[in-house]
């Protein structure tokens, strides 16, 4: 490390600008007070999701032409004429259902409960069903405000046939097509007469509750966990793989504080293999990764690690995200497994020392109480900036210690350094030649003894001061 902070040409003060203003990115917006709920409900395959996705403006809920895609409550945040809602889609509610179909008809009737005003999508084109018959009279005795759409109307033959739902007896029928958007805005004129009053807005620089996402292969645990920490059945479990398909968001109160963790579909080993559903499953759980600020990574720990383990980590790597390792089942572990599992983290977990770790098991409780605060110390390393004065002092002494190794018979020197970013940690050093990869995590490792950042990645990058003529490197 050297006292050259720049030469006459100052490449070092300009591109140290252009660096510190890249900042840290992740901002959450500041909550302003709870938002109305509409929930939208009906029988299966009657294009509640369609209808999600065209209120929403975005292709977010999962769609599929068979029955029983959407299995859990799932939460968007909608906007019309500048109001803003909590739109809530469904799984198919039938009322005679058993087995899987029942407990996601009782998640449907739990959104009723919520909600402040009930979106009830029938098909139009089916006409009036026993199914329907029996939703409408349990939406009649919630004393919830209930608009009814009539979906599937294409064109103005099917309004007329859509009148005939007047029989259901919970109001006028609104025609709508969610496919194609046909008097889309007329009907969300009247789902806003329903809300109450719009909540005082607040201002400031706080920020919403932090994003935790739930994420691992499928059937991991993910689901029970969430059940756990959120103390009720909030999201289907079921031991079959793949039963969470849409991210799944839920306030949970936890030491002291409120998290928003959102729940995953299971992430399967071959992309390239999933169709329908589960593709768009996968693409939205990548979203909430990106969308989130600390995953929690759940591995079976009574099971071998896996292929699927690693390439999930190595996702969250590549997001940038803090992270958690939480080791579930671990009521199912005995000493010899344990003996065993502690050497497959230390032969396939080496990318990721900095990974905290917390054994828990979702289904007893077990140690599910340090999973917060990990989740705290992850995100606070996350977010920690060293001052500059202080690791270019740290460097120097570094530095001076264990140079860089010689290349092309010349030593470089490493002339300045700054973190240029939180939210992970970005360092930039500012050299006067290449510094081998080598070196360069050797660095990485030594910034982490000195100043911790446990439960974050961190990034180490360089600007390469070049002579005179010749255009700068990165």
């Amino acid at each position: 490390m050297t006292g050259e902070y720049g030469d006459e040409d100052g490449w070092i003060a300009a591109d140290l600008a252009e660096f510190e203003d890249d900042g840290a990115s992740t901002e959450v917006e500041p909550d302003s007070g709870p938002l109305p709920v509409v929930a939208v409900v009906g029988r299966p395959n009657v294009g509640k999701s369609t209808l999600v996705n065209r209120i929403i403006g975005r292709r977010e809920a999962v769609v599929e032409d068979v029955p029983g895609v959407t299995r859990d409550r799932v939460t968007y945040e909608g906007n019309w004429r500048g109001r803003r809602f909590t739109l809530v889609d469904t799984g198919g509610w039938d009322p005679d259902a058993t087995g899987m179909a029942l407990r996601i008809a009782e998640q449907a009737q739990v959104a009723v409960e919520l909600a402040d005003v009930i979106l009830f999508v029938v098909d139009a084109t089916v006409g009036v069903t026993d199914a329907d018959e029996a939703v409408a009279g349990v939406l009649r005795r919630s004393g919830k405000p209930v608009v009814l759409a009539a979906n599937k109307v294409d064109d103005q033959r099917m309004e007329l046939e859509a009148t005939a739902l007047w029989s259901l007896g919970i109001g006028e029928p609104h025609p709508v097509s969610a496919l194609h958007g046909r008097s889309s805005g007329d009907l969300l004129d009247v789902v806003l007469e329903g809300l109450p009053e719009a909540p005082p807005q607040r201002f400031g620089a706080e920020r919403g509750p932090r994003r935790v996402a739930l994420v691992g292969k499928p059937n991991v645990g993910k689901s029970s966990l969430l059940n756990k920490l959120a103390g009720e059945e909030r999201v289907l479990v079921d031991p079959m793989a793949g039963t969470t398909r849409d991210p799944v968001d839920e306030l949970v109160e936890l030491g002291g504080r409120t998290w928003r963790f959102v729940d995953t579909a299971g992430i399967r080993r071959r992309e390239r293999e999933l169709q329908g559903a589960d593709f768009y499953a996968g693409m939205r759980t990548k979203a909430a990764l990106e969308r989130s600020e600390v995953a929690v990574v759940l591995i079976d720990a009574s099971e071998v690690l896996t292929e699927q383990d690693l390439r999930i980590i190595s996702m969250v790597i590549e997001s940038g995200r803090s992270m958690v390792v939480a080791f579930n089942k671990w009521d199912l572990v005995d000493e010899d497994r344990r003996y065993y599992l502690e050497k497959e983290i230390d032969r396939q977990l080496v990318r990721v020392p900095w990974a905290l770790r917390v054994n828990i098991s979702a289904k007893t409780g077990r140690h599910v109480d340090r999973l917060v605060p990990a989740i705290e110390r992850a995100l606070a390393s996350w977010s920690t900036r060293v001052p500059t004065a202080r690791l270019n002092a740290f460097l120097s002494e570094l530095v001076a210690a264990t140079p860089p190794p010689v290349r092309g018979g010349k030593q470089p020197k490493i002339l300045f350094a700054t973190q240029a970013s939180v939210e992970p940690p970005k360092f930039v050093l500012f050299t006067s030649g290449f510094l081998e990869e080598t070196y360069r995590r050797f660095i990485e490792r030594r910034i982490r003894e000195e100043f911790g950042f446990a439960g974050s990645p961190i990034e180490v990058t360089m600007k390469i001061r070049e002579k005179r003529g010749n255009p700068k490197k990165k």
